[in-house]
């Protein structure tokens, strides 16, 4: 049985890098996949700090970056297992659909105010 744990320590410029526990080194690798076709293969390296664990560094192409969200799915290779997910989100579709759930907060807030205040009349409170 394998006991793959990935923990990501940051994602800069394009690089995934991260930190792998797995008690089978030998047998196992992570690959990145977008929309089920594997686009990069992990680099590990050993620690060095605690036995039995890795550093991860992936190089996410550019080609995945596009309108709408993107989800890198991080894999075993021994397993199959999801390790982590790395969510892109960019475009117009999201500038869209983050302006019209502003306007209905803001709306939702105007009619609060007016609940609220309007109650303070009737019950007298100031």
């Amino acid at each position: 049985m394998h006991d793959e744990a990935l923990i990501r320590v940051r994602l800069q410029a394009g690089r995934y890098e991260g930190i792998l526990t797995c008690s089978h080194r030998g047998e196992t690798g992570i690959e990145a996949v977008h929309e089920g076709q594997v686009i990069a293969a992990a680099a590990l390296s050993p620690d060095g700090v605690q036995p039995e664990s890795w550093r991860v560094t992936i190089a996410l192409p550019g080609a995945v970056i596009g309108d709408g969200v993107q989800v890198i799915t991080l894999r075993s290779t021994a397993t199959g297992a999801v390790l982590d997910r790395v969510t892109l989100m960019a475009g117009g579709p999201l500038d869209e659909d983050i302006r019209q759930e502003i306007a209905l907060l803001r709306d939702e807030v105007e009619m609060l105010k007016r609940a609220f205040r309007r109650h303070c009349v009737e019950t007298g409170a100031t």
